[in-house]
C-alpha cells in the first residue's frame, strides 16, 4: 500500500499558465461580441489574433485542440475547453 500526498490547492505552474490563457479567452469573449463571433466561428484565427493588443500564449497542442472546438454557444465552448486543464487524480489504495 502506498501513500500519495497531494496538495491540492497547489497548483502546477503549466495548469495555471492554462486556467489564465483560457480565462482571458473567455473574458475577451464576454466583453467583445466580435471576438467572440470570431471565438465561435474560426477559433485558431481568434487565437492567432489575440484581442485588445494582447496575445494568447497557449502552447501548440493546446491552441490546436482549442481551434478544433465547433459549438455555437460561448458556454459550450467554455466547457470544452476547460474540460481538458487536468486536475489531480485522488489516489486509491491498493
Amino acid at each position: 500500500m502506498s501513500n500519495i500526498f497531494h496538495d491540492y490547492h497547489h497548483h502546477d505552474d503549466s495548469i495555471l499558465q492554462k486556467e489564465r490563457e483560457y480565462s482571458k479567452i473567455l473574458t475577451a469573449a464576454v466583453v467583445n461580441e466580435k471576438f467572440r463571433k470570431l471565438l465561435l466561428t474560426n477559433p485558431a484565427m481568434a487565437i492567432r489574433n489575440g484581442f485588445g493588443g494582447e496575445a494568447f500564449h497557449l502552447g501548440v497542442e493546446e491552441t490546436r485542440r482549442i481551434s478544433s472546438i465547433r459549438v455555437s454557444t460561448l458556454a459550450e465552448f467554455a466547457r470544452q475547453m476547460n474540460s481538458a486543464i487536468s486536475r489531480p487524480a485522488i489516489a486509491m489504495p491498493e
